[in-house]
């Protein structure tokens, strides 16, 4: 049986969540981190001594860290599909995984949690601007790569759509100026029509 502990308004547990929806592998998920506590608990500490999600389980085998998640779901139930055999094919995938950790996350933080979970006192309006300007700057990298290709993974869903999929719904709903990006757009609305897309990723913001 595969486990996988993580709260599921968490980014990072979405990208998960949806893979393994995609794939149809059977799972329990476990709410873990935030109110749900869990994550200091000596059980969990012992396989995740990190105390983040999400972590997984599958029969005896312990895996923390989101994207290594993505790619060990995808190398053991989608090898050929969600996982290239091609190898420069999956490294043009495995690329904009890393990117996404690298480049999006910190700016895009800053713009979600002044727009959806810090309190009106609490917003920080010129940190809110900047990122703001920052995830618009780098989304049209990702804009301009879907000019080529219908996912960021090449002809098909893969890798590296997972990360900043998840970004880009909260990015095409929160109430904020965006810059127009007519391919990224296009490409939400292909993984909107996905049922693990919508049962995954697309919950209230919060």
């Amino acid at each position: 049986m595969l486990t996988i502990w993580g709260r599921g308004n968490s980014t990072n547990v979405k990208k998960v969540l949806w893979c393994a929806e995609e794939l149809g592998v059977p799972f329990e998920h476990i709410n873990a981190g935030g109110s749900f506590g869990v994550v200091n608990d000596p059980e969990y500490r012992a396989m995740n001594p990190n105390g983040l999600v999400p972590c997984i389980k599958d029969g005896d085998f312990v895996l923390w860290e989101s994207n290594a998640i993505v790619r060990y779901f995808a190398a053991k139930y989608g090898d050929g599909t969600l996982y290239p055999r091609d190898v420069p094919e999956r490294a043009s995938a495995d690329k904009w995984m890393d990117w996404a950790t690298s480049s999006v996350a910190l700016p895009f933080r800053d713009v979600f949690w002044n727009i959806v979970r810090f309190s009106p006192e609490q917003k920080d309006m010129a940190a809110l601007d900047k990122a703001l300007k920052i995830c618009g700057g780098l989304f049209k990298i990702v804009d301009a790569a879907l000019a080529q290709k219908p996912f960021l993974s090449g002809d098909q869903l893969g890798i590296g759509d997972f990360p900043i999929g998840c970004y880009a719904y909260a990015w095409f709903e929160m109430p904020i100026e965006r810059p127009a990006l007519p391919h990224m757009a296009a490409w939400y609305e292909r993984l909107k029509e996905r049922p693990a897309y919508r049962k995954a990723v697309m919950i209230p913001l919060t």
